[in-house]
């Protein structure tokens, strides 16, 4: 960036802070709030006494990271603030951005604190798309007071900001909007006639505006932008008395947009909640977090393997059709594809969430885990090793050895364990399901084992 070192008058920002006035610009973009008190659902943090009111009110506001998910009003604070503390204002994206672009901004920050006193609040929007270089380019500026950084993400910043910036700024939760505070919103475009479309005279019906708000999932933007929509069709449809019905609404939306991301946190919650409502056998709980996965576009396949490892994990022996169950359901989903799989997929979440439970499996291999890890890996006791060599045989491989089958009742007093492990039990069935039978089972080898010891002891 280029610059007349000997000018005293600032050149054009590369942003606004305030909200664009241009017709052309969609509605959510024309109708941001502009002050602090316009600001819908943040009162967690916006209140009077709370701390980001008091840090505006201050003028001592820091690098900070602004987590939410889309739609809540990260870029519009983050205006608001620059508006408040009279901060020159530039965003930049993520994704359409680099290091070049980054560089000239801070070096035209630079040049306004030095010439002009001026400070700069840098927005970087969808700050986790930057990598770490990228991320590590911020820190001595930020350190320095070049810039304030304000950085917006949807996904958890632990995972996606690197440690020295986040250890630099301080992280606020924006949280989703309410239905109410959406239809706020919605009212509050509707009378605007300078930025909203007031002027457009619209009439809303209850049930429409309730319908947008709903749909909207949260997100003010997505309303917003329905909202226009579905005035333009009302307008269409009659341009002198032009009204939106849920009919027109429902056009609008077309379809839902659902809070969604394969690759991020909301992946793992959403998993998370399916595995654990099917451990807590509720199927209809169960059928709503998958359907929210294959309605956000996640991979049928993806999910028929957390199920298969569920089978095995959860229902284990307790039902041991379970798991193949799930590994029919996996083929019928690779088979099917979407949409057609999902059908597929809800038998196997409502067989595996009325199916009786056991971790009994999963515990035992645990315990097995622990014992290899942390005692001597003995060898394989001469009586059970295979000796297919006469050298083998001459050193004793395979003596003793006692072939179940020949023996009363086809259990042999033999012991398979090495000595250091001798007698110890890894797996202890539960009497759910078919492990009661297994259980049962056990004990009755035991007393077998127990009988012919007993007998050997007295021949």
């Amino acid at each position: 960036m280029t610059r007349d070192l000997f000018s005293s008058t600032p050149e054009p920002e590369e942003g606004s802070s305030k909200p664009s006035t241009d017709s052309a610009a969609p509605l959510a973009e024309r109708i941001r709030p502009q002050r602090l008190e316009e600001v819908l659902g943040q009162d967690h943090l916006l209140a009077e006494g709370k701390m980001l009111q008091q840090m505006i009110k201050a003028d001592q506001v820091p690098s900070l990271i602004f987590w939410g998910p889309p739609g809540v009003g990260k870029t519009t604070l983050a205006r608001i603030i620059a508006n408040v503390t009279k901060s020159r204002f530039v965003a930049v994206s993520a994704v359409l951005s680099g290091v070049k672009e980054v560089k000239q901004i801070i070096e035209e920050a630079e040049y306004q604190k030095k010439g002009f006193g001026r400070r700069t609040i840098l927005f970087v929007d969808e700050i986790h798309r930057f990598n770490k270089a990228q991320q590590d380019a911020f820190l001595p500026h930020v350190e320095k007071g070049t810039i304030t950084l304000i950085g917006a993400t949807t996904e958890n910043p632990s995972f996606e900001v690197i440690s020295p910036l986040l250890s630099r700024s301080r992280v606020l939760v924006l949280k989703p909007l309410e239905e109410s505070h959406i239809i706020q919103l919605l009212q509050r475009a509707l009378v605007d006639s300078e930025r909203g479309l007031g002027k457009w005279n619209i009439t809303v019906a209850d049930d429409a505006l309730q319908r947008l708000a709903v749909f909207a999932n949260g997100d003010a933007r997505m309303a917003l932008n329905s909202l226009e929509v579905a005035a333009q069709l009302a307008l269409e449809k009659d341009p002198k008395n032009p009204v939106v019905m849920k009919e027109t609404a429902e056009e609008a939306l077309q379809r839902r947009t659902l809070l969604y991301d394969r690759a991020g946190e909301e992946h793992f919650n959403l998993i998370s909640a399916l595995h654990k409502s099917l451990r807590n056998s509720d199927p209809d709980a169960a059928l709503y977090w998958l359907v929210r996965m294959l309605e956000g576009g996640e991979d049928p396949l993806y999910i028929a393997r957390r199920m298969v490892r569920f089978a095995s994990e959860d229902v284990g022996l307790a039902d041991p059709d379970a798991l193949g169950y799930a590994i029919a359901a996996k083929e019928a989903a690779e088979f099917l594809g979407m949409p057609e799989a999902n059908t597929a997929l809800a038998e196997l979440a409502i067989y595996l969430a009325q199916a009786p439970k056991s971790n009994s499996v999963y515990v035992a291999c645990g315990r097995v885990q622990d014992d290899v890890k942390n005692t001597r890996n003995e060898p394989v006791p001469l009586q059970i090793r295979n000796a297919p060599t006469r050298l083998m045989k001459e050193l004793g491989y395979g003596e003793g050895y006692r072939y179940a089958h020949d023996e009363e009742d086809r259990v042999a007093d033999m012991q398979c364990l090495p000595d250091s492990l001798a007698g110890r039990r890894y797996y202890h069935p539960t009497d759910q399901g078919f492990e009661r039978t297994i259980r049962e089972r056990l004990e009755k080898v035991k007393q077998i084992r127990q009988r012919k010891r007993e007998r050997k002891t007295d021949d």
